[in-house]
């Protein structure tokens, strides 16, 4: 079992994420990449590119902005095992109103999005969109993509390139999932994360 840890980033990366990645549990064979650039979506393609020619089973995306548990590769791989294609752990904008990278409906073609704000508290469930600062995919995903529709993280107008990738392989019938019991930290002026989330809707 082989896994790509992906981790697109500018020049530098932020602490906090160092610390983690570095007390990361590892689990089977992995190879730890970084891409350089201002462009995502041209850094998540050439991961995309970089795991099919390693033959990995898996690509674990990590944002170099993001803080995550120390089990999470273990927890990502028990979903993968299990059957699942795509899971997100949980994470939240880092800017105020803190809201959850997840989306509970999402129309690419009707440039329309429904956030998932009322998300469902230390469980997996089913979604139909999130961001790629924490999330495993199996490499079949990939290759599945690659062979029907030749592109994977390019964006739509109006859309980014992690909505363009989740309209792409929910259209080949691939099912998006998040763990929201792998509660992952945001790096801005602070760590924004479900304490944080929370206290922003009581106020």
């Amino acid at each position: 079992m082989k896994t790509l840890i992906a981790v697109p980033c500018m020049d530098q990366v932020a602490a906090p994420f160092a610390q983690s990645i570095a007390t990361m549990t590892s689990v089977g064979e992995t190879v730890v990449s970084f891409q350089i650039g201002s462009l995502i979506y041209e850094a998540r393609n050439n991961f995309c590119k970089q795991a099919i020619k390693l033959g990995a089973d898996y690509i674990l995306w990590l944002d170099s902005d993001m803080l995550f548990p120390q089990d999470i590769m273990p927890k990502m791989l028990k979903h993968m095992e299990e059957g699942k294609d795509i899971v997100s752990g949980l994470y939240f904008r880092r800017r105020a109103p803190f809201t959850p990278v997840l989306f509970k409906e999402l129309d690419i073609e009707g440039k329309s999005w429904v956030g998932y704000d009322d998300y469902p508290r230390d469980t997996t469930f089913e979604v139909a969109g999130i961001g790629m600062g924490c999330c495993m995919m199996k490499v079949s995903v990939v290759e599945d993509l690659l062979l029907n529709d030749q592109d994977w993280f390019t964006p739509f107008e109006g859309f980014g390139e992690d909505l363009a990738f989740c309209w792409r392989a929910s259209k080949l019938g691939y099912k998006i999932h998040c763990d929201s019991t792998i509660k992952c930290g945001h790096v801005g002026q602070v760590i924004v994360d479900e304490r944080i989330w929370d206290a922003n809707r009581e106020s």
